[in-house]
């Protein structure tokens, strides 16, 4: 079980090393394949949100990288270093989602004065709807400033929380995340949704990521220091994301760790990582 298990994860970890070879991105945007691999709804006004659930155990919320275009379903499954779905399904309930308007089947209005609080709307709405209080939660990418925020606006349900190459604000690019997101993102979005214009998403876009842009962009280092959730740091170094952020978030973190780094430049260091992100969630799983 444990070797099939590691060369699952070593196989997610050579495709990703092949993917990185291939050119680096301020953000990779997978493509999200939003009508396949089935799911289910949950709908709270006029928000409607697909999500799916594997294994069983403690719940853990999974959210995919890949911008928010890329963070889907499908994301979670396949598009990020490795497979979270499989490394962890056996001691814990998974639960995924599309991001609301991304490239899967999520959707919603765009809420330009609040963009990072609607999301975070509909990770505790779905934990709602699951009937979930405490829960757990580990993702890649655009998740890092998700997952700080829920940290933040729901310290006393988030039992731990795992940001693996996490974004964070450099000020040497202050214009990466949000030109990436614009072509990856707003762009596909207009497109796809005629009601939502491109100055509507470039008012959102900059809300996130212009407006008094600093750390992990949805909490403060005082609320760092002060946060008492253990926090399992994974450091990405690239235009969006900040090696140097990530490893002060967790040096400020009073509960913070750090994981090895540079643990996805090649697929041998990737199970390495995971045994430590594994062990790190069943050291502070709740009953």
């Amino acid at each position: 079980m444990v070797d099939e298990l590691r060369r699952k994860i070593l196989q997610t970890g050579a495709a990703a090393a092949a993917a990185m070879a291939a050119g680096p991105a301020v953000l990779a945007q997978q493509a999200g394949g939003g009508n396949a691999g089935g799911g289910k709804f949950y709908q709270k006004g006029n928000v409607r949100i697909r999500y799916d659930e594997t294994g069983s155990g403690f719940p853990l919320l999974l959210i995919a990288g890949g911008g928010l275009n890329g963070s889907t379903i499908e994301g979670i499954r396949g598009g990020n270093p490795f497979n979270a779905i499989e490394a962890l399904k056996g001691e814990f309930r998974c639960i995924y989602s599309d991001l609301r308007n991304s490239a899967g089947q999520s959707t919603g209005p765009l809420e330009v004065d609040r963009p990072w609080d609607s999301y975070t709307d509909d990770h505790l709405g779905l934990m709602d709807h699951l009937g979930i209080d405490k829960f757990m939660v580990l993702g890649f990418c655009i998740a890092g400033p998700f997952i700080w925020n829920l940290m933040r606006r729901a310290p006393n349900r988030v039992v731990a929380a795992v940001p693996a190459q996490p974004v964070g604000f450099r000020p040497e690019l202050p214009n990466a995340l949000y030109d990436s997101q614009l072509t990856g993102w707003a762009a596909p979005l207009v497109k796809r949704r005629p009601e939502i214009t491109t100055a509507m998403t470039e008012q959102f876009l900059t809300k996130m990521f212009k407006n008094n842009p600093d750390f992990v962009f949805t909490a403060t280092r005082e609320f760092a220091k002060t946060c008492q959730t253990p926090v399992l740091v994974m450091p990405d170094d690239t235009a969006g994301h900040s090696l140097a952020v990530a490893f002060e978030s967790a040096m400020l973190a009073p509960k913070g760790q750090l994981s090895m780094y540079p643990w996805k430049d090649t697929p041998d260091k990737i199970p390495v990582a995971v045994r430590h992100v594994r062990s790190f969630l069943l050291s502070n799983r709740t009953t």
